[in-house]
């Protein structure tokens, strides 16, 4: 989405940042199940880093584990909470699902490691394949809007619009694509919206492939709002969002581990519990998780985590 020249100097110029304090240590929960077979379970990590484990498949999300969403290892947005998961403490990931080509969300370092310890499949929007390659990826594969693929004989994805843009370098705007990911599974379909602010293609996915049971939403990096708002969702958003796919639950990500935007660290759980109450949604419909907190849903898709 393009802004008008000059806007992001705007910003700068009359930022309302909010403090934020760093976590360096705490006690995370304990480590995820090495498998799931029976049922789902998600893991939030940090930031957009989910673990999706269901039908004995492990699936990350856009992960990072570095101290910087950068490409430069002394600047750039730092981190201020660890993650949730160590990476050591990761069970064997079969599968990562990339929405974009933005620092925090497609991580050099975190995609090395991965490869290096588990070669899992990488599953990308259109455009991203040469950069998996260059990492050292080996098991890659790209797929447009609606475009999905068998990832065992119990999932498969499909890769959805989202209303956002990607950039890497200096002269590669928009040369790559971006997507959130739909996994059918036993379980009950999982829905992953990646980055992106609110639009129709929410109707969209729900004519396309029906309502999901989990919806993984972003809850963060929403202010100002007359910058972000084409491109991040804030917490009242993601209550309709919610409400527009029919999700049977959503989980909140995209929040409290990078400084991006202006809110306050806390400032999307706070704003998130008044927009639930205005819609009048039960707080266990939607959930903003601990980092590392792992939630279980029974095999049944009805069950509730």
């Amino acid at each position: 989405m393009r802004h008008r020249p000059g806007d992001l100097l705007r910003w700068w110029r009359n930022r309302d940042s909010q403090p934020w304090q760093r976590i360096e240590h705490f006690d995370p929960p304990p480590s995820p199940a090495q498998c799931v077979d029976d049922g789902l379970c998600i893991t939030w990590i940090n930031h957009a880093t989910v673990l999706i484990q269901t039908a004995g498949l492990n699936i990350l999300t856009d992960p990072i584990f570095s101290q910087r969403a950068s490409p430069l290892s002394w600047a750039g947005p730092r981190r201020y909470h660890p993650p949730g998961v160590a990476f050591d403490a990761l069970p064997p990931i079969h599968v990562v699902a990339i929405s974009h080509a933005h620092y925090d969300h497609l991580d050099r370092a975190s995609i090395r490691r991965l490869i290096a310890r588990f070669d899992p499949l990488f599953v990308v929007p259109l455009g991203l394949e040469a950069c998996i390659h260059r990492f050292g990826g080996r098991r890659v594969v790209s797929r447009d809007w609606w475009q999905g693929l068998d990832l065992s004989a119990r999932v498969r994805v499909t890769l959805t619009p989202a209303r956002h843009w990607s950039r890497r370098g200096l002269f590669d705007r928009n040369r790559s694509l971006w997507a959130g990911f739909w996994f059918d599974a036993p379980a009950g379909p999982i829905y992953f919206a990646g980055d992106t602010g609110m639009g129709s293609h929410f109707q969209a996915i729900r004519q396309h492939l029906g309502a999901p049971r989990i919806a993984l939403l972003p809850i963060g990096a929403y202010e100002p709002r007359w910058f972000m708002a084409p491109q991040h969702m804030n917490p009242s958003d993601a209550v309709e969002a919610h409400e527009r796919l029919g999700a049977c639950q959503s989980v909140g990500i995209h929040f409290a581990t990078f400084k991006l935007t202006d809110e306050g660290q806390h400032a999307p759980a706070t704003a998130l519990a008044s927009a639930r109450a205005a819609a009048g949604l039960a707080a266990e419909h939607f959930i903003v998780p601990a980092f590392g907190q792992s939630l279980h849903f029974e095999s049944n898709a009805t069950g509730r985590g």
